[in-house]
C-alpha cells in the first residue's frame, strides 16, 4: 500500500469546489481511500463501528478498513449522497453489513436519532469514531467570521460531545472511541486559528474522556494526521494553494486517507488493549510535543 502511494510523486492540479465537507467525485486525481493494498485478519471479527463523516476522505479508508477486518459499519455524511453510496458499496464488497445515514453532527439532536437508528440496525455499538470536521480559511484575525467560528465548533468539538454522549449508553466494556484530531493542534496555524483551536480541545476531551472511561474500561484515543488528500482541502482552499499542500512536511507530500486509516484500525482492536488517551501522528515526519 505504502509503495504504491510514495511511488506518486505528481504535484497535485489546482482545483476548488463550493462547499463543505467536499465531494471525492469531483477530485483530480481521486483521493485513495479505498484500502485496495489493505489486507484484513479479523480484528474487528463481529464488532459494530459508527464513524461520522464516514462517506469520504479518512472516514471512507477507516470505513472500509474496519469492513475488511470484520466490522458491520455505519456512516453519517452531510450532503454527498455519490460518495456516501459509494462507501456503501465498498464496505458492502468486503461482505460486511453497512447503514448510512445523513445529517448534521453539529445539531445536538441528530445525534439521539442517528444513535437510535444503528442501535435499532446493530442493537450496540462497540467502536465509536468521531471523524466530521470543516474548516475555512481567515488570514487575519480581525477578519473572522463569527457565524463560521461557531459553526467549526458546533461540528469539529461540540459534534463529538453530543454523539459520544448518545452512544456511551450502547456501548460495553471493550469498547473504543477514536477521535479526529490533527497535527495542527500541537504545531497551530497561521489561517485556520478556530480550526486549530477545536482541534486542540479534541486532544483535550480525549485525555479526560480517556479518564473518565477507565473503570468501565472503554478505551479513548486519538489520531491527528497531518496533511491528507480529501475532499476537504479543494472546498477550502483557493484552488492555487491546492497544488502545494504537502509540501512542508519532512515527506514533502501530501498523505492519503489510505496511510491514515491503519492508525485508526490499531486503535480499535485488542492490538492496543493497553492504551487510552493517547494520540497517534501520521503526519509525514513532523515532529510534534504533546
Amino acid at each position: 500500500m505504502s509503495e504504491t502511494i510514495e511511488d506518486d510523486d505528481s504535484q497535485l492540479p489546482p482545483q476548488s469546489q463550493e462547499s463543505q465537507p467536499g465531494s471525492e467525485q469531483a477530485m483530480e486525481p481521486r483521493p485513495q481511500a479505498e484500502m485496495a493494498h489493505y489486507k484484513g485478519a479479523g480484528r474487528l471479527a463481529g464488532r459494530v463501528a459508527l464513524i461520522s463523516g464516514g462517506d469520504s476522505g479518512i472516514g471512507r479508508a477507516v470505513a472500509i478498513g474496519f469492513a475488511k477486518e470484520g466490522a458491520d459499519v455505519a456512516i453519517t455524511w452531510l450532503n454527498e449522497h455519490e460518495d456516501a453510496a459509494e462507501t456503501v458499496r465498498l464496505i458492502e464488497t468486503e461482505g460486511q453489513t453497512a447503514l448510512s445515514i445523513p445529517g448534521d453532527i453539529g445539531n445536538p439532536d441528530f445525534a439521539p436519532h442517528l444513535v437510535a437508528q444503528v442501535v435499532a440496525q446493530f442493537g450496540r455499538i462497540d467502536i465509536l469514531v468521531n471523524n466530521a470536521a470543516e474548516q475555512h480559511l481567515c488570514e487575519r484575525f480581525e477578519d473572522i467570521d463569527t457565524h463560521l467560528v461557531e459553526q467549526t465548533f458546533r461540528t469539529n468539538i461540540l459534534g463529538q460531545f453530543w454523539l459520544t454522549r448518545a452512544a456511551l449508553p450502547h456501548m460495553a466494556e471493550g469498547s473504543a472511541i477514536i477521535n479526529s484530531a490533527s497535527v495542527t493542534a500541537y504545531k497551530g496555524s497561521a489561517s485556520q486559528v478556530d480550526y486549530a483551536a477545536t482541534k486542540g480541545a479534541i486532544v483535550a476531551f480525549t485525555r479526560s474522556l480517556a479518564m473518565q472511561l477507565a473503570d468501565r474500561k472503554i478505551r479513548v484515543n486519538a489520531v491527528a494526521p497531518g496533511p491528507v488528500w480529501t475532499p476537504l482541502i479543494p472546498a477550502s482552499y483557493p484552488a492555487d494553494k491546492v497544488p502545494h499542500h504537502g509540501e512542508a512536511v519532512p515527506m514533502k507530500r501530501v498523505g492519503q486517507p489510505d496511510e491514515i486509516a491503519p492508525s485508526y484500525i490499531f486503535l480499535a482492536s485488542a492490538d492496543a488493549s493497553y492504551m487510552s488517551g493517547q494520540v497517534l501522528h501520521p503526519n509525514g515526519g513532523s515532529v510534534v510535543n504533546g
